[in-house]
């Protein structure tokens, strides 16, 4: 239940509507307070000094229509600004990132004031009155407003620097950089060698049966990707259930409707209503999130090298920039314990099996299609070399040098073959060796 609220939250993050409805509520509060002190002023025993506004109910509607219309058509300048950054960034840096900037709490609040203060002039506006024998001026309300359009002067001018300052490549790939890192942070928050309750090494898990006298594959009921798996909730119903569950896909994965989702496995008969409490335990949604994949938030910052490194763009810098935030994120990994295979009971018995993630896994991921689509650019190759060397010095595993010794074998072997030029390789080969000194070092 955790893990769907959570999934909530970050959905109604990534919307465009969230804080400008907020700020909505806060100006309708702000109206209607301010203008109840106004009621309020005449009844004191004492007159405060006039200050701002001092004009009559013309002067007032004149004031508020005037910043009304004013917040409208600022609004509309703002969101279309937004609409063509949106586009740009489609365009150069791929549709998975517009996610970035939709979530991006600048844009968000900028518009939610623009908005929240063109609400707050119409109920202001709506309450003053002057009748032969009635004259209301909310003047406190009218003042609040003219320091609400100066306030907004200031947004104006934060917004347009903030737009062109989000749509440089170096602020996007920094961005999903530290948002990777966030991510990982939190799903992998135990030190290499440190063991979680429940888990168990994979010399612990081999020879375990997961046979069963029944067996049941508990379909999808949606067809989209797996979003987030909620492992207490699995744990504890196979606690429930006496059974073991066996996960056919981790978050990321495509699950066609109808597909495998689960497989279990129990020595007595399982519920009627067993696939349901199960299929409640995972999300399947439209689209891929990095909470649960690490994978996806790597795959953004490869988007962005690739499409950097196509005909139409042609931008090697801003490829070598990723390959410097993936080594990062790579060096950080080599620190850290991925989860195991097998969860189990405190008593030792079987409960879940799922499909996970591994250090192998994230550097390919990181570098195989960089590698690919840099043929044509030795400068590139020679940077994903560099950035394998200094993941290499981090590695603390048997498995992680082979994995980095690996990758470097494929680029230099590459281009061994493709080279015409004797320098060119020669800068390659320097690189190569390089890397191979830390591994040795590392024995």
């Amino acid at each position: 239940m955790k893990t769907y609220w959570l999934n909530r939250w970050e959905t109604i993050r990534n919307s465009f509507w969230f804080v400008p409805a907020m700020l909505l509520v806060i100006a309708v509060g702000l109206a209607r307070i301010a203008v109840t002190l106004d009621h309020q002023l005449p009844q004191l025993p004492f007159s405060l000094p006039e200050i701002g506004f001092t004009g009559g109910a013309e002067g007032a509607r004149s004031v508020l229509s005037t910043i009304a219309g004013s917040m409208v058509t600022v609004a509309g300048v703002a969101f279309s600004i937004t609409i063509v950054a949106l586009t740009l960034a489609s365009s150069q840096f791929g549709p998975r990132l517009l996610r970035n900037f939709m979530r991006d709490p600048g844009n968000q609040y900028v518009l939610g004031t623009f908005i929240a203060t063109f609400i707050y002039c119409l109920l202001v506006l709506s309450t003053v009155t002057s009748n032969h024998d009635h004259v209301f001026v909310p003047r406190l309300a009218v003042n609040i407003s003219l320091l609400l359009a100066l306030l907004n002067v200031g947004v104006l001018i934060y917004f347009i620097h903030h737009v062109a300052t989000s749509i440089q490549a170096d602020h996007v790939i920094n961005g999903v950089y530290e948002e990777l890192n966030q991510h990982i942070a939190h799903f992998f928050p135990d030190e290499l060698g440190a063991q979680a309750a429940g888990q168990r090494s994979d010399q612990q898990k081999a020879g375990q049966s997961f046979t069963g006298i029944f067996h049941r594959i508990v379909p999808a009921r949606h067809e989209g990707y797996l979003q987030a798996v909620d492992r207490s909730s699995l744990r504890h119903l196979a606690e429930q259930q006496n059974c073991r569950i066996v996960l056919s896909h981790r978050a990321g994965s495509f699950v066609i409707k109808g597909s495998s989702l689960a497989v279990v496995l129990s020595e007595t008969e399982l519920d009627e209503g067993l696939d349901s409490q199960l299929q409640s335990c995972v999300i399947v949604g439209k689209v891929r999130t990095p909470e649960q994949d690490p994978e996806f938030a790597i795959h953004q910052l490869v988007e962005v090298a690739v499409r950097a490194l196509s005909p139409g763009i042609n931008d090697p810098f801003t490829a070598m920039t990723c390959v410097d935030r993936l080594s990062a994120v790579l060096c950080s990994l080599t620190g850290r314990a991925f989860h195991p295979a097998c969860w189990y009971h405190a008593d030792g018995q079987l409960q879940l099996v799922e499909q996970p993630l591994d250090f192998s896994g994230m550097l390919n991921a990181s570098f195989d299609q960089i590698r690919q689509h840099s043929l044509t650019d030795v400068a590139v190759s020679i940077r994903l070399l560099e950035g394998l060397s200094r993941v290499a010095s981090h590695c603390r595993t048997i498995e992680q040098q082979k994995s980095v010794r690996r990758q470097a074998d494929m680029i230099i072997r590459t281009r061994r073959e493709s080279l015409s030029e004797p320098e060119d390789l020669a800068d390659m080969e320097q690189r190569y060796q390089v890397l191979q000194d830390e591994l040795r070092q590392l024995g």
